[in-house]
């Protein structure tokens, strides 16, 4: 009887651990391999930067971001994943975001200009020194909507570009509802600065500042950077569960 009963356990405890195995996390390089894979048709093939922002779960807005390169049609995950924070009420489902939803938007999109408070950035990526008349324009029924305007504007709302906080001082335009801009669909979609480890946004995407300075200094715009954004099940086009 000990025997049997010791052969039992032993198959049974082998049972639990081939079950754990099957059903352990992927590695995050098979993650972002199985993510790339899915939406390979939507990167263009000049495209060798990647951001890649995930969230684990629908209505997350705490997340991970990865930056990866393609050498020799592979893509590799160059670093993260570092920490960072999406709108407060986490991803838009693909197509469905809308200004003041606090969501930010699913898909992909070119990573465009840089603003900054500083005279000097350590990146290849064109950038601008901000000043207070730099605008965002956020009014859906203004001409200016979701467009940078510098000086005077009719709009009835925008955000400025320079602020008394930190949050702006490297501030990349997201290309996200651009070209063309469809209004109502939000606006002012940024990758931009945080400064405590739990903040979310209105629809950004942010990091801390010694991340933010890292991502820079790797970013070229030779490599045509691109940024990927969505909850796991969006991304590998699964139903959301």
């Amino acid at each position: 009887m000990r025997n049997d009963s010791f052969k039992y356990l032993k198959n049974l405890g082998f049972i639990f651990l081939l079950l754990w195995a099957c059903s352990s996390p992927k590695s995050e390089t098979e993650q972002m391999e199985q993510i790339l894979k899915v939406q390979e048709s939507s990167i263009p093939a000049n495209v060798s930067q990647l951001l890649v922002v995930i969230a684990e779960q629908s209505g997350n807005a705490q997340v991970n971001l990865f930056a990866l390169e393609k050498a020799d049609e592979k893509w590799e995950i160059k670093s993260g994943p570092f920490a960072a924070g999406i709108g407060r009420n986490g991803f838009a489902a693909m197509g469905e975001k809308m200004e003041g939803d606090g969501k930010s938007p699913s898909g992909i999109f070119y990573l465009g200009h840089l603003f900054t408070y500083a005279d000097t950035v350590e990146t290849k990526m064109p950038f601008t020194l901000s000043t207070d008349g730099d605008k965002w324009i956020d009014d859906p029924e203004s001409e200016d909507y979701n467009k940078h305007v510098r000086g005077e504007t009719t709009a009835k709302s925008y955000e400025n570009l320079k602020l008394k906080s930190n949050y702006y001082k490297y501030c990349m335009v997201i290309e996200y509802n651009t070209d063309p801009v469809v209004k109502g669909k939000g606006s002012a979609i940024f990758f931009h600065l945080r400064e405590s480890d739990t903040e979310t946004t209105s629809g950004c995407v942010a990091v801390s500042e010694k991340d933010m300075v890292q991502v820079l200094k790797w970013l070229d715009p030779a490599c045509r950077p691109m940024i990927v954004m969505g909850d796991r099940q969006t991304l590998l086009n699964l139903p959301v569960q």
